[in-house]
């Protein structure tokens, strides 16, 4: 009678595991607030990877390696000898999607069974895992079209939203639930804003240089954007000066009105950024576009994104409810960031 008591009670529990996987894993786990933080700090990471991977398959003419999706060719799930060293490029990449995707379900269990429950940070969680999928649908449109330039376009911006979703999430771990508190007066945050824009059309101009310029991702003929690739070049270096002369004025301005040491040290974090990535930019354009230095500029792009998104994130703070010592605050938040990205 015992066992099958056992038996029994074990039932509705395996139900209850099949049903609602999220809170019976929170039912029985709680993970400390270091762990979240490691949890999200990975998802954020892998974002970063998958795009540097995917700019590498670009760059080495790889991009038909595996020419058919979501298989890699024909019947076959993964790339043959014949299909060489493109073949194993194109497939290394998709199979880090699903790296991406298991670094982002382990954030979204972290924050699901966190106490107590966030229902923020879970949506936040969930907001990676569908652009991951919707990602990953476009690139194999992508594929099948051939690497249309302007889909390999919208399939790296996508990119660079799951990064957006990522660094929110991972700075939100650090800050409680309560409405944000702006730390600078109204036109300070305005002046961030143009910067955040001025920053996205300068991301969105580069992937218009990529698409017109001689990196077409595979080594036959693939149509390109019918534009001068160096007269769109021009233009996206000229919106490069434009977004540091904002962040030096940021700058400026920050210590003008004595804001707090975070959004200082923010728009001083995003200078030298934009700085390193300008030395960059220059030295790819005058060598003629060589392989690896331009997939150092897209990992450079990256960068530049997290330390805008530091910059506008560090302006507003939102208290954190229940008080704890292992928590940061909005002020170590900014540290912790510096030292993470």
């Amino acid at each position: 009678m015992h066992k099958r008591a056992a038996y029994h009670g074990r039932v509705p529990k395996l139900l209850e595991l099949v049903r609602n996987p999220l809170a019976a894993i929170a039912e029985r786990w709680t993970p400390s607030p270091a762990t979240v933080r490691r949890a999200t700090l990975s998802a954020l990471v892998m974002s970063v990877v998958i795009v540097v991977t995917g700019g590498a398959v670009r760059l080495t003419g790889s991009g038909l390696g595996c020419p058919t999706a979501p298989r890699c060719v024909g019947d076959s799930w993964v790339p043959t000898s014949a299909m060489g060293v493109h073949g194993a490029i194109e497939f290394t990449n998709r199979m880090l999607t699903y790296v991406l995707c298991a670094a982002v379900g382990w954030a979204i269990i972290a924050v699901r069974s966190q106490k107590p429950y966030r229902r923020s940070l879970t949506r936040l969680g969930w907001a990676q895992f569908w652009m991951v999928v919707a990602n990953a649908v476009l690139g194999a449109f992508t594929v099948l079209t051939g690497l249309n330039p302007y889909t390999v376009c919208v399939h790296f911006l996508l990119a660079f939203v799951l990064i957006t979703i990522a660094v929110v999430m991972w700075r939100r771990t650090a800050e409680g639930d309560s409405a944000p508190s702006p730390l600078v007066g109204k036109p300070v945050q305005q002046l961030g804003w143009l910067l955040t824009c001025a920053t996205g059309l300068l991301v969105a101009v580069g992937t218009v240089v990529t698409g017109a310029g001689p990196h077409a991702g595979d080594s036959s003929d693939v149509h390109r954007i019918p534009v001068e690739w160096k007269s769109v070049a021009q233009l996206h270096a000229d919106l490069a000066w434009v977004v540091v002369a904002l962040t030096v004025a940021l700058w400026f301005v920050l210590r003008a009105v004595d804001a707090p040491v975070g959004p200082r040290n923010s728009a001083r974090d995003l200078f030298l950024v934009l700085m390193s990535q300008g030395v960059i930019g220059y030295v790819q354009y005058f060598t003629d576009l060589p392989e690896a230095v331009v997939g150092l500029h897209m990992f450079g792009a990256a960068l530049v994104w997290i330390a805008m998104l530091r910059v506008l994130l560090s302006m507003r703070e939102r208290a954190v409810e229940v008080p704890d010592a292992t928590v940061p605050g909005p002020a170590q938040a900014g540290s912790a960031l510096s030292v993470g990205v």
